[in-house]
């Protein structure tokens, strides 16, 4: 029988691996208030000073693709403090940046290291063991939820009482560097057993998770087609926001983020729900919700009450599902946790991608009811899946065994943290 992964002095908290994920996933989204103030102070356009938000976007593809899956062989504490480093010194580059090429580059740089959330999500899945599963799941998400959101409000406010962004970048590299004083000393020696092989070993072994693995196949896809969903509402909100009869200003859609706080908190218990209910209950739930949210957003689109209510039952459903997802892939074994992890957020980063392209074109053309019938019809095909996903399937392999790609190997029983 493969070793277990050995187990940290002090095993990490929840609370510490959801501070640590909210901080380092805040690296991709407090920029964007600043765009503005980047084009003014660099003295280019908006529109180039806009790119820089795609780059984080690709980075953090990159990021997934290439770094994540080294997470199921390499030495956590090592590849965690190397993470910070790298993501760290690219901040401060970004904050020191004398023209808009070299804070480009510094942003497809620390977006594509700063992946450490895709990383800590499998260890406290992994850590906590199946019983407790989908609650850690759930609060290590709430704490990647309140970091993308609340960033942008705070990266806005320190520049505002600075008089400058390049505040706001110094101030992330010293949270993201403050760390490496603390996080990887409590992760373990490492995640899974090594001897994965080599690392184009690892890449080149994703599609065939994707193939033997059923779960895999059923969280991925109604990752996708739920994000596809989100991202349609939220690609198209501002545009429909400016528009008449309503007109409110840019600062609507922004403010959007702050009212559907609560429904992100409400979305943590939807890891417990997972644990006592599986994934394709919660699954089931959280797509109705999310449809309702959609459903009352068409229905009284002149409504800003209505659209604030649909906004937080989609964002509360969208979460819920992502927490269900996750929680179910996670169990398929520590050895290739971190790599099922790749293939789900990547399938999601995609759905996302095509979501905001097919919503944005819809609503130019058609308005805003064809965009969200475009979402309704994706929380369709996702509540299809989730049917088809939970009839019971053929077993391949008996009890206390886990599944990889590539053959059979016997599952490492894990304690709780």
């Amino acid at each position: 029988m493969a070793p277990r992964p050995l187990a940290p002095a002090r095993p990490p908290s929840v609370p510490l691996l959801a501070l640590a994920g909210a901080v380092t996933v805040a690296n991709l989204y407090f920029p964007q208030p600043l765009l503005a103030a980047v084009a003014h102070g660099l003295d280019v356009s908006e529109r180039t000073a806009g790119l820089l938000a795609s780059l984080a976007q690709i980075g953090y593809a990159l990021g997934i693709l290439l770094l994540v899956p080294l997470a199921d062989s390499a030495r956590l504490r090592r590849l965690t403090s190397v993470l910070l480093a790298l993501t760290s010194a690219a901040l401060f580059v970004a904050a020191a940046a004398p023209d808009v090429l070299t804070l480009a580059l510094a942003t497809l740089a620390l977006s594509t290291t700063t992946v450490l959330p895709q990383i800590l999500t499998p260890v406290a899945a992994v850590l906590a063991g199946p019983d407790r599963r989908g609650r850690v799941v759930g609060l290590v998400g709430l704490g990647l939820t309140l970091g993308s959101t609340l960033s942008r409000t705070v990266s806005g406010a320190v520049t505002d009482a600075s008089g400058s962004w390049r505040v706001a970048y110094g101030v992330a590299a010293v949270a993201t560097a403050a760390l490496l004083l603390v996080l990887p000393r409590r992760l373990p020696e490492r995640l899974g057993p090594p001897g994965h092989g080599s690392y184009a070993g690892l890449l080149a072994g994703l599609p065939r998770l994707l193939a033997v693995h059923r779960e895999l196949r059923t969280s991925a896809l109604v990752g996708a087609c739920a994000f596809a969903a989100f991202s349609v509402f939220w690609s198209v909100l501002a545009f429909h926001l400016a528009a008449p009869p309503l007109g409110y200003g840019p600062g609507a859609a922004g403010l959007f983020g702050v009212l559907t706080l609560p429904a992100a908190l409400l979305s943590a218990a939807s890891g417990r729900l997972t644990d006592r209910y599986g994934a394709s209950a919660v699954n089931a739930g959280s797509l109705v919700c999310a449809g309702l949210g959609l459903a009352l957003a068409g229905l009284a689109p002149s409504s800003p009450g209505a659209l604030v209510a649909g906004a937080n039952l989609l964002v509360a459903g969208v979460s819920s599902c992502q927490v269900a997802n996750q929680a179910r892939i996670f169990g398929i074994g520590p050895a290739v946790a971190a790599r099922v992890n790749t293939v789900f957020m990547l399938a999601t980063f995609s759905g996302g991608a095509l979501g905001s392209l097919a919503g944005s074109w819809l609503y130019g053309s058609h308005g805003w009811p064809a965009a969200l019938l475009a979402a309704g019809a994706c929380v369709a095909v996702a509540g299809l899946v989730v049917v088809a996903g939970a009839r019971p399937g053929v077993p391949t392999c008996g009890g206390g065994v886990t599944r990889e790609a590539g053959g059979i190997r016997p599952r490492i029983p894990q304690g709780e943290s």
